[in-house]
């Protein structure tokens, strides 16, 4: 397990960042309700941003446009919330927000970028999302990728930084993504996409607040996670490398993803080296939350081009392999893991290249709801196969009376399961 000693060699170091200048020290409060913040936040990361520190008290800072944090050779303790205004047309407007998730052109409209950094929000502070309006608003307005609705926390381009004990209120769209990036340890992260209209209740009208996004980036650790939602708890997406999450929480949605990949046919995906370690995916209120669709699972698209990104795709090449899944407890999802490559496919279309290998299943207990689905379904494609899939300890249980199917097709090197 290389990898996983050299995260732990990077949080380290991330540990230890250099102090900022003790003479360069940038303190605000909010300005009170009806109040902007957004210049005096800014004016305070540019002046102590790079080599100071900026101390944001308690309190709740209205912010009502685009913002970014260069930060290097910085600390910023954030005791307070960045509240972002809940007008939905102003920034589904591309001229108000960035984009700079290339994949699938995902909207931001906060930016972490720079070079040894740490953003500390003590477990007081981070971003209220105001996500309830989006909610609402989104329930008769049809919903896709790209279509601007922003992402809260996006660190992009970001090198040896460090976010810690932060929190992340109602989150509109994903709650975090990390784009093209390298040593970044995120420690203490908690999402919360819980809607609270009555009218809505027992639905998921939650979908796409995802708990993070990895893409492009390497050498990248999620630690101490508590994430509701109602899509991905975690989503690796391509060329995410070196990746260890650990002590990781799942409230409702669709589990823990590695996908979708192969989207983009003139790119090539890869993942490699990930670590996931002790997480726990649990069913909650199903007012609140109907959704608790998989522990882990995992997607590509097929061979044939249907469309173009972001909305449509596949053809493209690429593999995920070395990845260990170890010590996960499950409560009741539908299904406990799944290999699936034909997203976005139709009858007719050719098979996956892309390849999964070397996947290995440690240590599973907990629950899982077999009527709704196939316990294991590991649809690998028949142009790669799936090679090197090893399960160990895996004893997850069904409800009394119903036996556990598992489905394989085209899996070479198969150990610790047998198929239905």
């Amino acid at each position: 397990m290389r990898f996983v000693l050299l995260i732990l060699a990077i949080i380290s170091s991330c540990a230890g960042l250099s102090p900022p200048q003790p003479d360069l020290t940038c303190t605000i409060s909010p300005l009170g309700a009806g109040h902007d913040d957004t210049d005096q936040v800014l004016a305070a990361i540019e002046k102590c941003g790079h080599g100071g520190h900026t101390i944001l008290r308690d309190g709740v800072y209205n912010i009502t446009r685009k913002m970014t944090w260069d930060l290097v050779d910085a600390k910023v303790d954030l005791h307070g919330f960045l509240s972002f205004v809940p007008d939905i047309e102003f920034w589904l407007n591309p001229n108000n927000t960035y984009r700079v998730v290339f994949i699938q052109s995902q909207a931001s409209w906060f930016v972490i970028t720079g070079s040894d950094f740490e953003v500390d929000a003590h477990n007081t502070g981070g971003i209220q999302g105001n996500g309830q309006p989006w909610w609402d608003f989104f329930t008769t307005v049809p919903r896709e990728d790209g279509d601007g609705r922003p992402i809260s926390l996006t660190l992009f381009r970001a090198v040896r930084g460090v976010i810690r004990n932060f929190v992340i209120e109602a989150q509109p769209f994903w709650c975090n993504c990390i784009a093209e990036s390298q040593s970044v340890v995120y420690d203490g992260m908690k999402c919360n996409a819980s809607n609270t209209n009555a009218t809505f209740f027992g639905q998921n009208i939650v979908p796409n607040t995802d708990g993070i996004d990895t893409y492009r980036s390497d050498d990248i650790a999620l630690l101490n996670w508590d994430i509701t939602c109602g899509d991905d708890c975690l989503a690796i997406k391509g060329n995410s490398t070196n990746i260890l999450a650990r002590n990781i929480t799942c409230r409702g949605g669709n589990g823990v993803a590695f996908g979708s990949l192969a989207q983009y046919v003139n790119l090539t995906d890869m993942v490699e080296n990930v670590f996931m370690d002790t997480m726990t995916m649990t069913r909650i209120n199903a007012s609140i939350q109907p959704n608790m669709g998989n522990g882990v699972y995992f997607k590509s698209w097929d061979g044939t081009v249907n469309g173009a990104p972001p909305t449509g795709g596949g053809g493209a090449s690429g593999f995920a392999k070395n990845v260990t899944l170890r010590n996960v407890v499950l409560d009741r999802v539908n299904r406990p893991t799944t290999i699936e490559q034909t997203n976005g496919g139709h009858s007719g279309d050719l098979p996956s290249i892309f390849k999964f290998s070397d996947i290995h299943y440690e240590n599973w207990s907990g629950t899982a709801l077999t009527n709704l689905g196939e316990f294991v379904a590991l649809e690998c494609s028949p142009a790669v196969n799936c090679t090197t899939i090893a399960f160990e300890g895996f004893n997850v249980s069904v409800p009394a009376g119903e036996a556990p199917e598992i489905v394989c097709q085209n899996v070479v090197g198969l150990s610790g399961i047998s198929c239905t």
